[in-house]
């Protein structure tokens, strides 16, 4: 499992343990792992041209450290200074008797170096920055036009949420140091850090105060139910699904899909589209009736297709078994009715959704997605799956949050959503905690996208299609 801390959680790792070792230990150990990485990338250092973009903090101190480490291999290394008042000492002088140079950021022939080099190493500013990059910064981190390696996070992300605002480095690969921060793991900062690499300094973190986890095939392999020789479908789990319309019949269709794939031992289909379910799954359980008499269950998933048709609502809210509440459900369900549950309830919206239940702007949502996700949760008193570029889960409290590693931009199709709610519906249905279930079915239902799309165009029952082939590979490590 990955884990995230916040700042203040590394920063005082940090302090604990440069208590305990030499001055300037610590950061001669991140340095030693960034120049290290770096060579891996560059393959060949010696003769390479690294240029070093240089900022007041301990991250400008790390890159020069790591530049003085490369140059005494052969490359040339060249650090700008942004604040060359304020450059770290020591840095700057390593770098010059391992025969480096250090420039005053503004000189004039500043962009061409940085756009000659085969790497440039930001180190402009670390975890504690706080907005966008400064004019000259930008103009810089502008003119790579090699690799662009970020010294633990790209300059200009927010390191707790993952928020950009104004300019920021967008870099290829970032050397993290102790931990990762929550901003390399969503969106948009994500995009902005390229590939990751995490170096060990010996910092000391508790599992219990990680702000973020993103889960990994051993994490979810534990997770996903297994059947034994006394299992009957009752005991592995019956999942209820109220989805589909006259207009909108193939959204039940692909919530079955879904929720077959998803390990419980039947699905029973409540809903007008029972002749397109049967057609297409003869093994569904249809009942004409309401959910209060369509027999038992242990989960029910409802809202994907539903239209304007509430008149399911009021059972299955009013059940003691878990249920997943997406799509129309969630426009349709009320904030009073899902906080006066008493059994867990997990809602599915996607960034739109999310806007129009916590009555902001779309763009809000997109652009403060951790933050969006444990808003909801709090407020609606249920564990919540935020849909969309990073797939986020938090639990009822906010305090317990995950975020889904896998998946494809080819997963935004019509009906992907309706795949994962059936999918995650039936993990509900076999017994997972809603937390459990939402993250573990998050991560089949992207696994199964790359599966499908194998870099090509998917569509929802091609996913739904290779929930098998995801569930077999968690399972095989």
């Amino acid at each position: 499992m990955r884990t995230a801390y916040d700042v203040e959680t590394v920063r005082t790792a940090e302090r604990a343990l440069m208590a305990r070792l030499p001055e300037g230990a610590l950061m001669q150990r991140a340095a030693a792992g960034l120049a290290a990485a770096c060579a891996d990338l560059l393959g060949k250092v010696y003769g390479a041209r690294v240029a070093l973009l240089v900022g007041s903090g301990d991250n400008g101190g790390d890159a020069l450290y790591a530049g003085a480490r490369l140059a005494r291999r052969g490359a040339g290394v060249t650090a700008l200074l942004l604040a060359p008042d304020r450059a770290h000492p020591g840095g700057v002088a390593a770098l010059r008797a391992a025969g480096g140079t250090a420039l005053d950021a503004q000189t004039p022939a500043a962009p061409e170096l940085v756009g000659r080099a085969d790497l440039v190493l930001d180190g402009i500013v670390g975890i504690g920055g706080k907005g966008g990059l400064r004019p000259r910064a930008a103009q810089l981190a502008e003119a790579a036009r090699g690799l662009v390696v970020a010294v633990d996070l790209p300059s200009g992300v927010d390191a707790n949420t993952g928020e950009v605002h104004g300019d920021a480095v967008r870099a290829d690969a970032t050397v993290t140091f102790g931990t990762y921060k929550p901003g390399l793991l969503i969106d948009p900062a994500r995009e902005y850090a390229g590939a990751l690499r995490l170096v060990d300094i010996g910092l000391e973190l508790p599992p219990a105060d990680a702000r973020l986890e993103a889960l990994q095939h051993a994490d979810v392999a534990e997770l996903l139910p297994s059947p034994t020789g006394e299992s009957d479908k009752y005991r592995r789990g019956v999942v209820g699904v109220v989805a589909g319309s006259a207009r909108y019949p193939g959204a039940a269709v692909l919530a079955v899909a879904g929720a077959l794939h998803g390990g419980a031992g039947a699905v029973r289909y409540v809903g007008p589209a029972a002749d397109a379910v049967l057609a297409r799954f003869p093994e569904t359980l249809v009942s004409a009736g309401p959910p209060a008499k369509a027999g038992r269950v242990q989960s029910w998933v409802i809202g994907p297709g539903l239209g304007d048709d509430a008149s399911a609502l009021p059972d299955v809210l009013a059940s003691d078994v878990p249920v997943l509440i997406d799509a129309d459900g969630l426009r349709l369900a009320g904030a009073a009715a899902v906080r006066a549950r008493t059994a867990p309830t997990l809602l599915t919206p996607h960034a739109g959704e999310a806007a129009a239940l916590l009555g902001v702007a779309r763009d809000e949502v997109e652009g403060q997605r951790l933050q969006s996700v444990r808003e909801l949760a709090k407020r609606y008193r249920a564990t919540t799956l935020l849909k969309g570029s990073t797939t986020l889960v938090a639990a009822p409290s906010g305090a317990a949050a995950r975020v889904n590693p896998t998946g494809t931009p080819w997963l935004a199709t019509a009906g992907s959503g309706d795949v994962l709610s059936g999918l995650t519906g039936s993990l509900l249905a076999a017994g997972l905690h809603p937390l459990d279930a939402a993250s573990a079915g998050a991560y089949l239902h992207g696994l199964a996208a790359r599966f499908a799309a194998d870099g090509a165009p998917v569509s929802a029952q091609d996913v739904a299609g290779a929930v098998r082939a995801a569930w077999r590979s968690v399972q095989d490590g």
